[in-house]
């Protein structure tokens, strides 16, 4: 979805009701572990930046919840756990929302709120 919202609550409020739940506990788990992390929209969807630099993002897309992890370090260290539907250089796509294992995803913010390597 390309969205022209200012604000994260904007985003939410124009993403289809079906993905709503699954975006607002991404957006809950991004607060809770990314402490000391700016929240804003950035590209047109959520994003989560330190320091300057985007280090994660979410997004509803046409076809899929992407969740764009830029940290190479963390992503390969959770690629065989997210259970997505695809997973990029830097993109986990999940074509059913349902299918998310926040749990996951948790330890995986974590985990990129630990890690001292830069963004790509």
């Amino acid at each position: 979805m390309i969205s022209g919202a200012a604000t994260v609550d904007a985003y939410l409020a124009e993403v289809a009701e079906a993905r709503r739940p699954a975006m607002a506990r991404l957006r809950e788990l991004c607060r809770e572990r990314l402490r000391g992390f700016e929240e804003c929209i950035e590209y047109g969807m959520p994003c989560y930046k330190r320091g300057g630099a985007a280090e994660i993002a979410f997004a509803s897309q046409k076809q899929y919840v992407a969740l764009y992890v830029m940290k190479k370090d963390v992503l390969d260290e959770f690629r065989e756990r997210l259970g997505a539907s695809s997973i990029g250089k830097g993109c986990v796509r999940y074509r059913d929302p349902a299918k998310i294992d926040f749990r996951v995803i948790d330890e995986l913010l974590r985990r990129n709120g630990e890690s001292t390597a830069a963004p790509c």
